[in-house]
C-alpha cells in the first residue's frame, strides 16, 4: 500500500502516540549541524522538525497533516520519490523513519541528493527488529515485512553515508515507535499503541490478536518477566536504529 493510503488508512491519532522525544531530537539537530533551511520528506504530524531554522515539511498523506499542530512549519502535500522542489533548494534534507514506506526507496534517496548537499536519515536494521521479543515470541509474522524493507545499511550505502550512528531507546522513550516499549510490556496490549505502529498495522489482525492472547497471559503468569529479567537493568536499549549523514 503506498504511504499516502496506509497513513490516511491508519493515521488518525497517530499524533497522540508518536511524540518528541528530545534526546532523539538533540541527535538530529547535532546531524544537521549549521544547516539553515531543511526539508523534512516524509514529516508526518512533524514530530522531528528542528526549531530555529528554516523547514519545510513534505507529506502525502491528509491525515498525517490534518494532524499536525497549528505551531509546526508549512506542509505541502508531496511524495518522496517525486519532491515538488528544485535543486539545491535546501541545505539539508530530512528524513525521520519514513524511507521503509516509499514505494521506490531508491528514487526517493537520489530526490534527497537531488535538493539539498546534506542529508540525514534516521532509519533502523530490519533484523534487529525482527528478532525483537515481541516479533520472536509474539507475532513472528512482523518479521517478514520487515524483510521486504530496506534497512539502515542499505540506505547508508545507497546515500554513500559519512557516518551511521547508533540511536538506542531509553527505556522511558516518549516516542511510540514499535519497540519503544521494550521494557514496558504491558503497552502493547493498548490498543492507541498499536495504532501508532505500522509494522502492527500492517500485519495480519489474527496473528496480531493471538501473540497479544500469548502475551497478556505471559504478563499475568510472570513468564513474560522471568523470561526478560535483565531488561530491567538497563536504561536504553539499542533496537537497530541508526542516524545516517550524508553530504557536506
Amino acid at each position: 500500500m503506498p504511504h499516502a493510503e496506509l497513513y490516511d488508512d491508519i493515521g488518525v491519532g497517530y499524533a497522540i502516540g508518536r511524540r518528541t522525544d528530545p534526546r532523539w531530537m538533540a541527535a538530529i539537530n547535532d546531524a544537521l549541524c549549521d544547516a539553515d533551511s531543511v526539508i523534512n520528506v516524509g514529516a508526518g504530524t512533524g514530530s522531528y522538525e528542528p526549531a530555529g531554522r528554516t523547514v519545510l515539511a513534505i507529506e502525502p498523506a491528509r491525515e498525517m497533516i490534518r494532524q499536525r499542530a497549528a505551531d509546526t512549519c508549512l506542509a505541502v502535500r508531496g511524495r518522496a520519490e517525486a519532491l515538488p522542489l528544485g535543486n539545491d533548494a535546501s541545505d539539508a534534507a530530512l528524513a525521520v523513519l519514513t524511507v521503509h514506506h516509499w514505494s521506490d526507496w531508491r528514487r526517493g534517496l537520489a530526490e534527497l541528493r537531488r535538493i539539498a548537499a546534506r542529508q540525514v536519515v534516521l532509519a533502523y536494521d530490519t533484523r534487529r527488529h525482527a528478532d525483537f521479543w515481541f516479533v520472536r515470541e509474539y507475532v513472528p509474522e512482523i518479521a517478514e515485512l520487515e524483510r521486504g524493507r530496506p534497512s539502515a545499511t542499505d540506505i547508508a550505502d545507497v546515500l554513500g553515508a559519512d557516518s551511521v550512528t547508533p540511536v538506542p531507546v531509553p527505556w522511558d522513550h516518549n516516542d511510540g515507535v514499535f519497540p519503544a516499549y521494550w521494557r514496558r510490556p504491558a503497552a502493547y496490549l493498548d490498543d492507541r499503541v498499536r495504532r501508532s505502529c505500522s509494522a502492527l498495522a500492517q500485519t495480519d489482525p489474527q496473528a496480531v490478536e493471538r501473540g497479544l492472547r500469548r502475551l497478556r497471559a505471559d504478563l499475568d503468569s510472570g513468564r513474560w518477566y522471568d523470561r526478560h529479567r535483565a531488561l530491567f537493568a538497563l536504561d536504553e536499549w539499542d533496537a537497530g536504529f541508526r542516524l545516517i549523514v550524508a553530504g557536506r
